[in-house]
């Protein structure tokens, strides 16, 4: 394990009533009487890094002992997916893993729980060194922040992971911070509980017909028999078929009908959106092959040389490694398109086999209810002393403008509980601005992610904090782009500043003033230096008049302001920039290279 350098060092469990308990650590010791209740703690001096040590607790009667242990420092990450995002499904990951061969990093991966009161202990997790046999699944994120820290700090660093894809913040928070009742959430996650033993009951009860085979090589064949598959409802998750809590393998066949002029000329396949990962086939002959793209409708072209006069087989074997499982999605996405021809519908009920499960557990929207996360993710790690926290979290309150406003006091609010929980007021807390992506809900002047990164810049108020702004490293088509690296750099940046107290640049230009005259908007910015990304003409922005009717603006630099100008704004009072869920256009920067956060003049 790695423990927190300069911080007393506290060791906390749970013995028989009146136990005495012996903590000693590298030559200091401290003692413990276990209470009524069982519960002792103790704290050991603070120490400088190093190690590696051993550490002895001893009740008496079963001592235990942990060896290889450091001190160093140790960060709390923390979020959704992207922050869970493994190095395994990230950009150049086969060379990242062999690169991580540095034991000094050490992550400790929280598993995905979920309480409706606080817990007095983790579900479980291990720390584990940094290798190329193990790295593969670490956070991206966190892993390339701790290389940074490494570099810049030289001590050991411990990553806490505790994180679950899709989870709302709400989740992360304890009940009296949201002013909820407690007792009220207790009491439903009770009745949640019964519900998932009745939907589990009801999916064991669907596989127990079938043997679920070790290998499942072949079964893209057309001539398979598929006597005893059962039919499933496409698109739909298989959860909503009767497989609740499925993950792992699963095999969905149909068929369908072409002329002989038809196989002639190839097609194009629609399967849909498939969670999480797919290999496709027809007639036996693969044509496409997507991974850990659980929201990318799947077009695949067909070859003629794979197609026949008459009936064809779609085979497609789904992998899903949490949450949802399955072909799902819109109907006209599952189609078959003859070259030259008209599309023609695949949707309607295809054959289904589960093939190798992995997990029977359901966590479905457990992501998303208040308290749920923090009572058995986050409230067990107690008051454990810990150097910072990062977070890249967002993208599950920006389904609207009202939930992303709604933000701006949440996140502060989390932050806050957070500090007090492991009593340190000033604790880092650094966090990513959201990515470029097209949402979906981007219409007109509205834009959620766009208020959602404001709600974000606004929580930079709280001492301790900073942010990583990321529009220019996202992907418009992929909610979770790859590019990890320069995620995990910026977040070092600003641990090196807000945390070490480093003289660095660790972020792009911040707006700062907005003068209207002449026509034009003079911007002042918080910058260290005004530049252009890649050279060319400045873009992203925007103007409004008295009309609150905003219009693209050119926009040039002169000296340290930014001047504006819109042709169709002849008076204008307020400027925007990249004020859009996907703002790939914007493109200041300062000297560092870093990007201007979004912002707007305007409070509308």
């Amino acid at each position: 394990m790695v423990l927190q350098r300069e911080r007393p060092i506290l060791v906390w469990g749970l013995a028989e009533p009146g136990a005495r308990v012996e903590v000693a650590f590298d030559g200091d010791r401290a003692h413990a009487t276990a209470g009524a209740d069982g519960a002792w703690r103790v704290s050991l001096p603070a120490r400088k890094a190093g190690g590696p040590y051993a550490m002895r607790i001893d009740d008496g009667q079963a001592p235990r002992e942990l060896r290889d242990v450091l001190v160093g420092d140790v960060w709390l990450a923390s979020g959704q997916s992207n922050m869970e995002w493994p190095i395994s499904q990230s950009a150049d990951a086969q060379a990242e893993i062999a690169r991580a061969t540095d034991p000094l990093i050490r992550h400790f991966k929280i598993p995905k729980s979920w309480s409706g009161t606080p817990e007095w202990q983790l579900a479980g997790g291990e720390w584990i060194a940094s290798s190329p046999a193990v790295a593969g699944e670490f956070s991206a994120v966190a892993h390339f922040f701790a290389r940074e820290l490494r570099r810049s700090e030289g001590v050991p660093i411990g990553i806490i992971d505790s994180t679950w894809g899709g989870s709302a913040i709400e989740a992360w928070m304890d009940a009296a911070t949201q002013g909820i009742d407690g007792d009220a959430q207790a009491a439903l996650a009770e009745t949640l509980k019964a519900d998932d033993e009745r939907a589990l009951a009801q999916a064991r009860e669907h596989l127990a017909r079938w043997h679920l085979p070790a290998d499942d090589s072949g079964w893209q064949a057309t001539e398979l028999d598929t006597t005893g598959w059962t039919a499933i409802a496409v698109p739909g998750l298989w959860e909503t078929g009767g497989y609740n809590g499925m993950d792992g393998v699963a095999w969905y066949r149909t068929t369908f009908e072409l002329s002989a002029a038809e196989a002639g000329r190839g097609l194009t396949l629609g399967v849909g959106r498939i969670d999480d990962t797919d290999t496709t086939w027809v007639n036996g002959v693969e044509v496409g092959t997507t991974e850990s793209q659980y929201n990318l409708a799947r077009v695949y072209p067909v070859p003629a040389s794979a197609l026949r006069a008459g009936a064809n087989t779609v085979a497609v074997r789904v992998t899903d490694t949490g949450g949802g499982g399955g072909i799902h999605g819109p109907s006209d996405e599952l189609f078959l398109q003859p070259e030259g021809g008209a599309r023609r519908p695949l949707d309607g009920a295809w054959a289904f086999r589960p093939a190798q499960v992995t997990a029977l557990a359901l966590d479905d929207d457990k992501n998303q209810r208040p308290t749920l996360l923090y009572n058995a993710m986050i409230h067990p790690l107690q008051p454990l002393p810990v150097r910072g926290v990062i977070w890249y979290q967002g993208e599950a309150n920006a389904g609207s403008v009202e939930q992303a406003l709604a933000y701006r006091q949440q996140f502060p609010d989390m932050i806050r509980q957070w500090r007090a929980q492991f009593d340190a007021p000033a604790l880092p807390f650094l966090w990513v601005q959201l990515a470029s992506w097209h949402s979906g809900g981007d219409e007109g002047d509205s834009s959620p992610w766009a208020v959602l990164r404001e709600s974000q810049s606004a929580t930079l108020s709280l001492p301790a904090t900073g942010q990583a702004v990321a529009i220019d490293i996202g992907d418009v088509d992929d909610i979770h782009p790859t590019n990890k690296q320069d995620v995990g750099k910026r977040l070092g940046l600003a641990a090196r500043r807000v945390a070490y107290g480093a003289s660095v640049v660790d972020q792009g230009p911040v707006f700062a003033d907005a003068q209207f005259a002449g026509g034009a908007a003079q911007l002042s910015f918080d910058a260290d230096g005004l530049a252009v990304r890649g050279g060319g003409a400045l873009q992203g922005f925007q103007l409004a008049g008295a009309d609150r009717r905003f219009h693209p603006a050119t926009a040039s630099i002169e000296g340290d302001r930014v001047i504006v100008r819109s042709d169709a704004v002849a008076a204008p009072v307020a400027v925007r920039y990249a004020w859009s869920d996907a703002p790939v256009d914007a493109n200041l920067v300062g000297a560092s290279g870093l990007p201007a956060s979004p912002f707007r003049s305007d409070d509308w």
